[in-house]
C-alpha cells in the first residue's frame, strides 16, 4: 500500500468517526414526538454528521479506486480505536483498558491482514 493509499484510507476512517461521534452528539437532541422529530433531524449536528459521511463516502470511492479492497476494507476497523478515542475526549467518555486492549489487538489484526 503506498502512502497516498494509506493516508487516504486513514483519513477516511477518521472522517466515519467523527461523523459517528457527531451522530451521537446529535442524538442527544433527538425528540421522538411528532413535534420534535423533524427539527431533531434538521439539527445543525445531524445535518454536519450526514454531511461528513457523505465526504467521507467520496473519500472511500477514491481510496477504492486506488487500492485493492482486501488491503483497504481491514482498515475500516481502525474504527473502533478512533471512535472510542473521539468519545473521550469530546463526549467524556471512559477509557478503560479492556477497550485499549481491544484496539491493540484490532491493529495487530490490521497488520497482519494487510502485510505481504
Amino acid at each position: 500500500m503506498s502512502w497516498l493509499q494509506l493516508t487516504l484510507t486513514i483519513l477516511t476512517v477518521m472522517a466515519l468517526s467523527a461523523g459517528q461521534v457527531l451522530v451521537k452528539l446529535a442524538s442527544e437532541d433527538l425528540k421522538l414526538s411528532v413535534s420534535g422529530l423533524l427539527p431533531s433531524l434538521l439539527s445543525t449536528k445531524l445535518i454536519l454528521a450526514l454531511f461528513i459521511y457523505g465526504v467521507a463516502t467520496v473519500m472511500w470511492l477514491v481510496v477504492l479506486k486506488i487500492a485493492p479492497l482486501r488491503i483497504a476494507y481491514p482498515f475500516i476497523a481502525m474504527a473502533f480505536i478512533f471512535v472510542p478515542i473521539l468519545a473521550h475526549f469530546i463526549l467524556g467518555e471512559q477509557l478503560h483498558w479492556n477497550t485499549l486492549a481491544g484496539a491493540l489487538l484490532i491493529v495487530a489484526g490490521v497488520w497482519v491482514s494487510v502485510i505481504r
